[in-house]
Parts: structure tokens; sequence; C-alpha cells
């Protein structure tokens, strides 16, 4: 199994138009949340989120049981924040979704990243990103795949809008995403921007 499979998106299977809501099981996405709260992990994190591809546009959220309603914080980027809680759980809670548009075109992404960006990184701080993500991401594969996972090949950084990089001194200008290779990170004595990055996340060899 590949690592890019776990970041595959999870096609949302129901036929809801015009802000109908949809419901997903909580258990699965708290499977993933808690991976990442048994291990730990201090600069990484699961993020999940809604693609706005094919014109799909999140309204608002909700996570319900039976007895309880709670609403869902979603960003302008669609990002979904899920609380890890055992109870939802218990409860068989569900992710509720309003969605603008036709859902069988919408999707929701899991993607490990960074908890934080900033303007400036050591190597230090960026092999603790890579070794966290390495972690997580071979903890993800399960047994037995995850005794044939191989790393990461380095780390995505990625802009929204041109940027300035200044590694160890030589400046590239950049567009979008740049790719910081494994090799790189073991070598460099420091990197900035002069933006921070919008999202830094594994880059696995088959990209």
């Amino acid at each position: 199994m590949k690592k890019h499979l776990l970041l595959s998106l999870m096609f949302l299977s129901c036929s809801a138009v015009h802000a109908e809501p949809i419901s997903l099981e909580y258990q699965g996405f708290y499977q993933r949340l808690k991976q990442v709260n048994k291990g730990n992990y201090q600069l990484v994190e699961v993020a999940f989120s809604v693609s706005k591809k094919n014109d799909c546009k999140v309204i608002d959220g909700s996570i319900t049981t039976e007895k309880e309603s709670y609403p869902l914080t979603i960003t302008q980027d669609q990002r979904i924040f899920l609380p890890y809680d055992v109870k939802l759980k218990s409860d068989r809670a569900l992710v509720n979704l309003n969605v603008d548009g036709d859902a069988n075109s919408c999707a929701i992404a899991m993607q490990v990243r960074a908890k934080t960006t900033k303007m400036a990184y050591d190597r230090t701080e960026l092999l603790q990103i890579q070794t966290e993500m390495d972690a997580l991401l071979n903890q993800m594969q399960g047994f037995p795949m995850r005794y044939f996972a191989s790393d990461i090949a380095g780390l995505n950084l990625e802009f929204d809008t041109d940027v300035v990089i200044t590694l160890d001194g030589k400046q590239i200008p950049v567009k979008g995403t740049y790719r910081l290779a494994r090799n790189v990170i073991e070598q460099l004595q420091s990197i900035e921007f002069t933006q921070a990055p919008k999202v830094i996340s594994p880059w696995t060899a088959n990209e």
C-alpha cells in the first residue's frame, strides 16, 4: 500500500443537492484522530477538509447524537475541525455537512500536515517535522503493511502567493509549491520565506 493511498479522498456517496445534509459516521474520523493522539506528535496533525473542486461549497456542519447536537468549525478553506471524543464514538455520532451543490461531486480529504507554519526554520525543526510525518504515516498503514512502508521523499511547502525562499543564503523565487527533498533537509542550515507556507505536508516519492 502506498502512502498516497492514505491521503486519498473519501467520496460522499449520496445524492443530496441544494444544501441538503450529508451524514457520515464519526467513528471513521475518530480512528484517525486516535492514532495522532496516541502518538503524541508535537509538530504534525491530521486535517480533514472538503475539496472546493467541482464547485463544492460547504455552508455549515454539525455533530449529532440521538440526544445532542454540536456545531462544527469550518474555515474558508473548508477545513473541518473535529473533536477527539470517545463519548461521541460510543454514542455513534454523525458528522453532518450542508453542501451547496451536487454532493456526488464533493469529497472529504484527509491530509497529514504541520500543525503550524512560520517564516523560518533550521535543520533540526524540519527534521523533526519529517520524522513525525514518517512515523504517523507508517502508523496509519496498519499491520502488516507498515513494515514495508518507505519514508517520505521530503516536504511539500505550499504557498498561496508568489514568494522568495532563502535556502542557506541562496534566493529561490517560488510560485505555488516548493518541494524540499530529504537529502536537502539533512544538509541545510536554515531556510527563510518572504511569507510563511500555507501548508507543510509530506512529499511522497510517487508525486
